[in-house]
């Protein structure tokens, strides 16, 4: 599937926004699906698949931020640009730590939009086409980062820095998606880490030991 044609779900309520994304994507290429409030997008997401959500904060019923979790417990990490009338650094950093690839503030240049719109779909295809091989390195590398650490603080943007150098500008959510292979890989419970443990809205601390 070429990045051009890729399928992406718009879960907006406003219908003029709706309409004028849905048509500006398809402007574009890409395949594009609507939900109109966070139950139906989950119902949805559910039942099919796509590359790109972009997902309203402010819906009616299940705001995007709960769609997000929700997805993301669920094990389904497609990525999520977020769409919000409040542009506060704040709100970005409960968009991400939802699990929210990328935040734009309304209203937004739909230059922007697109670009950031290819970028996200840009770094899954990079991510989705890794080796097997080349997985299993960067989790050790992330995991040596981790260890020299242990106990301390470690930011995201420190470990895309120290093990991908910044050369195929991975976001900070394939830094979250790598931890979780490690505490799939490692931890006892991953769903309840002693060993790989979230800081949020920072990075990630190690712990030989478990919480005492």
């Amino acid at each position: 599937m070429s990045e051009a044609s890729a399928p992406v779900l718009v879960v907006e309520d406003d219908p003029h926004l709706a309409a004028g994304v849905m048509e500006n994507l398809r402007a574009e290429g890409y395949e594009v699906s609507l939900a109109p409030d966070g139950e139906q997008a989950l119902a949805w997401l559910a039942a099919h698949s796509c590359a790109l959500v972009i997902l309203d904060v402010m819906l009616p019923g299940a705001d995007g931020l709960t769609v997000c979790r929700t997805l993301r417990a669920r094990g389904n990490t497609t990525p999520v640009l977020f769409l919000t009338a409040r542009g506060d650094p704040a709100d970005r950093v409960r968009g991400l730590e939802a699990g929210g690839d990328d935040y734009l503030a309304k209203p937004f240049h739909l230059q922007e939009f697109l670009l950031r719109v290819r970028a996200i779909l840009r770094r899954w295809d990079w991510y989705r086409s890794a080796s097997a091989t080349a997985a299993t390195a960067m989790e050790a590398m992330i995991l040596k980062v981790l260890a020299e650490h242990a106990g301390q603080i470690v930011s995201r943007e420190d470990l895309l820095e120290r093990v991908w150098g910044y050369d195929v500008f991975p976001s900070t959510r394939t830094v979250d998606n790598f931890i979780l292979r490690l505490r799939k890989r490692f931890e006892k419970d991953p769903a309840s880490p002693r060993h790989f443990l979230t800081v949020w809205g920072v990075g990630y601390r190690f712990l030989t030991e478990g919480e005492p």
